[in-house]
């Protein structure tokens, strides 16, 4: 749940309130973009299938692509929040569930790609984990993922899981 201080109430009144960014949101933002990049690249140079097989395809394409996306449209904006009438809305962080599903399959999928070593698959694991992660952390909590420093925790994590 979340405890920031963000406007809440119906949408429509939320809508004309103006959304003002967190301190050091843009900095943020930009260096959680710029770790997704870091991560996909890491993914698409892991080798690939021996044969073509879905999971081969999926990890050397539809991957990477879903976590660039990821780390590039988090929008502290998109937090939990009061809907109209009372009740609680789960914000998505920004990220949409298509995006949110592909990274939930890391975990199982990994285990159907043999050819990589089980250190890269288990990689391939905390990357989803942390951006996963870092999206709820989001929609939970944006003045203090950002505030904080979480984000940038996460990132580092990251950074040491692809290097």
């Amino acid at each position: 749940m979340t405890s920031s201080c963000l406007p809440a109430g119906p949408l429509d009144d939320a809508e004309d309130v103006p959304y003002e960014l967190w301190e050091s949101e843009e900095e943020a933002l930009a260096a959680a973009a710029d770790a997704g990049s870091r991560a996909a690249e890491w993914i698409r140079c892991l080798p690939g299938a021996p044969s073509p097989c879905p999971v081969g395809t999926w990890l050397a394409g539809e991957l990477p692509k879903a976590i660039e996306t990821a780390t590039s449209s988090l929008d502290p904006g998109d937090c939990d929040r009061m809907g109209p009438e009372g009740v609680m809305v789960d914000g998505t962080g920004g990220v949409d569930a298509e995006i949110r599903s592909s990274l939930a399959a890391v975990p199982c999928a990994v285990q159907d790609a043999g050819w990589l070593t089980p250190d890269q698959q288990i990689r391939l694991v905390a990357v989803a984990s942390l951006i996963t992660g870092a999206v709820r952390l989001l929609a939970e909590d944006p003045g203090a993922a950002l505030t904080t420093g979480e984000l940038s925790r996460m990132w580092a994590l990251l950074d040491h899981a692809i290097a």
